[in-house]
């Protein structure tokens, strides 16, 4: 079965503050963060479609990856994750959907832990139950383990999202509904919260702590990011 992976990398990155969108940053192996999301990709599944959203100077994006689908968010400067990933997920193929911050550098032994899930069609979000920053995405579960709360505003957290998640073909149509739901300037966890508020829809928290995973937002990320590699 074909493996549908995004990558929103639409946005103008200004917390880090490079003049160019910020998958393009280099990373201290020479590759770029982009470069090493499909590098891990490509190594974990055989069968493989990448489609990748686009706005921000995506011309940079498209020369430097001709080989991957694209979509593109022309309102990148005036909204937020979530329509990127609407967009995306209106055009992809029947099936489900993982998908990645285009900021996260981490292991690819991620993907091969996660592999069984998405063969089950098990919606998930990656989550480190090691840390809870301020400025991340956190969660919280109920009493059957599943995610009711996903927000950077998550009192008594157990642990924050790492910007690798999967939404199953079955649930795929219902987080494309409460997307379209969402105020512009919402992060894509708006929809999924929503998904699970009102279609009761069990999304798994797959804490992957052991592994190495990190957003880069700020110089400190990437410095984390560099000492990894």
């Amino acid at each position: 079965m074909t493996v549908q992976a995004v990558i929103l990398a639409a946005g103008m990155g200004t917390r880090l503050g490079r003049p160019w969108p910020k998958p393009l940053t280099p990373l201290s192996d020479g590759r770029t963060i982009m470069q090493q999301q499909i590098d891990n990709l490509r190594k974990v599944f055989d069968d493989l479609r990448i489609l990748t959203v686009v706005g921000f100077k995506l011309e940079l994006i498209l020369e430097a990856f001709p080989d991957v689908g694209y979509v593109y968010n022309e309102a990148y400067d005036q909204t937020n994750t979530n329509r990127s990933l609407l967009k995306a997920l209106r055009q992809s193929a029947d099936g489900g959907v993982l998908w990645m911050n285009g900021d996260v550098v981490f292991d690819p032994a991620v993907l091969e832990r996660v592999k069984d899930l998405m063969a089950a069609d098990q919606t998930f979000i990656c989550v480190n139950t090691a840390a809870v920053g301020e400025e991340e995405v956190k969660y919280a579960v109920g009493a059957d383990g599943f995610v009711t709360q996903l927000s950077k505003s998550v009192p008594d957290a157990l642990g924050e999202a790492v910007g690798i998640n999967f939404v199953a073909g079955k649930d795929k149509e219902r987080l494309i509904e409460r997307l379209a739901e969402c105020e512009d300037l919402d992060y894509f966890e708006r929809g999924i919260e929503l998904m699970i508020e009102r279609d009761g829809v069990p999304v798994l928290p797959f804490d992957i702590r052991d592994l190495f995973a990190v957003e880069v937002d700020f110089e400190e990320d990437l410095s984390r990011a560099n000492e990894h590699l």
